[in-house]
């Protein structure tokens, strides 16, 4: 199993979750956080451009069968990318198990 991390932008966020459903990824969990990267947004207050270094962005946890992780990671790119510095990042990790709480039982099998 692994363990898909991805941190987007939160205006692609309806976009990805969409393409994330329509290639079969029913559940994931997610998170609005702040962090620091390249990208330096502006704010405009009565006509003067402040720079902020704190971007607002949505993390997203998905686990999935690793015969499944690289359609994950396309799927993210695909919906969430626009070329443009800011875009995100996308971390894999393994996942050593997995148990369902309601049954007790333990494997792949609790991610369907």
């Amino acid at each position: 199993m692994k363990k898909i991390e991805a941190i987007i932008r939160k205006s692609k966020y309806r976009v990805v979750k969409e393409a994330l459903h329509d290639v079969g990824v029913i559940f994931f969990s997610y998170w609005d956080v702040t962090g620091l990267g390249n990208e330096k947004e502006g704010h405009v207050y009565r006509g003067v451009s402040y720079s902020t270094s704190d971007i607002q962005r949505r993390y997203l946890s998905i686990v999935v069968n690793d015969d499944f992780a690289d359609v994950t990671v396309k799927t993210i790119i695909n919906s969430a990318g626009t070329g443009e510095v800011g875009d995100g990042k996308i971390f894999v990790s393994d996942v050593q198990e997995c148990y369902r709480i309601r049954t007790g039982e333990k494997g792949s099998d609790t991610l369907k």
